[in-house]
């Protein structure tokens, strides 16, 4: 935003709300085909790599998305732009409620994690309006929203899902995503005050002198390569419970959704509650140690215990490491990168991690058809097992730098 521009009118509390409810829509529907998919696939005839394809399809428009619309919302205003790209959502809820073909399903897929990534546009509309004392508490309903999200969408499509019916059977929680994605828009147009006038655009982030940072960096290289490894298997088990549940008890869509329920509810407690307490206490590198390592336990421990309450307490767990780890280890890359050079390393951070959920799940979705519906939990505690030798690096890092000498618990 511009110095010299004149001040933003102040939103109301409703138009603050409202883009607390546009990013939980926007992760409602990316993750409300979780327990569908499977079930969306075999109709399909989909095998189990283009399944994981069309998460990954979400993720690949997504990262188009938050390079353009970030910089159009500094060109034409923050408000203009969440509503067109709100209720350009909600139309590509309704087209792929009638994909009749996997190829259309994963086009459509990716117009709607295009119009979708306004994550960037979400974050700079509380920017606008909160005080920097108050915008790291805000910055956190943001992630709050995403976890509701991730619980209600999953949620939404194994309760209201009936895949006897076919590819009708989908439709319904599709049209419910679509008609609250539509609503959020009309509601915007009266809610939302614009808090940024439209100006100049932001140039594009500087991708070398952050490549050059991050690479001649030895924490942040590491702190890179564990939210790369670590939102990648996170994503490929999301990718695979649904197959895997259906393989081993014959669960349906009804039984996935409520299993996401908690996995929400769990990802929700442990942001609000624990991450804040054990950052303070034990350090950034000690929380993201401990979050991977709860995220490669219950990635060992699904298929071999392999019982029906064990796979959602175990889903349940997985989200709480995941929970525990990424937003640590975000807040660290924050903390040591220098207020010149944060657009561009953050920029960097979004892709890494959108890139990792683009390549991940399928990569594990033929693990998956080649070597047996179990090796994609091995395959990932593996590479999480690698993330932890990062995660121990970091620590010592961060001791060194910082003269801070603590033995690990």
């Amino acid at each position: 935003m511009q110095a010299e521009a004149p001040a933003a009118p102040a939103a109301s509390p409703w138009g603050v709300f409202l883009i607390f409810v546009i990013v939980f829509i926007n992760f409602a529907g990316f993750s409300i085909l979780i327990p569908l998919l499977p079930f969306y696939g075999r109709i399909l005839n989909a095998s189990p790599v283009e399944v994981t394809m069309l998460f990954a399809a979400y993720s690949f428009g997504g990262i188009f998305g938050e390079l353009y619309w970030g910089r159009a919302s500094d060109r034409h205003g923050r408000r203009r732009i969440l509503i067109a790209t709100t209720a350009c959502a909600a139309m590509t809820y309704v087209l792929f409620a009638f994909a009749s073909h996997l190829w259309l399903a994963l086009a459509i897929r990716v117009l709607s994690g295009f119009f979708s990534g306004t994550m960037g546009v979400c974050s700079g509309y509380i920017a606008d309006i909160t005080s920097p004392e108050q915008r790291a508490r805000s910055m956190g309903k943001l992630g709050a929203a995403i976890n509701l999200g991730f619980a209600v969408g999953p949620a939404l499509g194994g309760m209201l899902a009936n895949p006897d019916m076919g590819l009708a059977g989908f439709r319904l929680p599709i049209f419910v995503s679509a008609g609250i994605a539509a609503g959020a828009a009309f509601w915007s147009l009266f809610a939302l005050r614009e808090t940024n006038p439209a100006g100049k655009e932001r140039p594009m982030p500087h991708w070398g002198e952050a490549y050059r940072h991050v690479g001649t960096n030895a924490l942040l290289l590491r702190l890179f390569a564990i939210a790369f490894i670590g939102i990648g298997t996170f994503a490929s088990m999301e990718a695979v419970f649904g197959l895997w549940t259906a393989h081993n008890f014959g669960w349906s869509t009804h039984e996935v959704g409520l299993t996401f329920i908690a996995v929400g509810i769990a990802g929700f407690l442990v942001q609000f509650l624990l991450i804040g307490p054990a950052t303070r206490k034990f350090g950034e590198g000690r929380v993201i140690v401990g979050g991977l390592l709860i995220l490669g336990v219950s990635m060992i421990l699904q298929p071999l215990l392999r019982e029906p309450v064990a796979a959602v307490v175990l889903m349940a767990t997985l989200m709480c490491g995941h929970s525990i780890a990424f937003p640590s280890a975000g807040g660290l890359i924050s903390r040591v990168t220098p207020g010149a050079t944060q657009g561009s390393v953050n920029g960097l951070l979004m892709a890494t991690n959108a890139l990792s959920r683009i390549v991940a799940p399928p990569l594990l979705g033929l693990a998956y058809e080649k070597t047996g519906p179990d090796s994609p939990y091995f395959f990932c505690a593996a590479l999480v097992c690698v993330a932890i030798f990062f995660g121990a690096q970091v620590i010592f890092i961060r001791d060194a730098e910082t003269g801070h000498k603590e033995v690990l618990a």
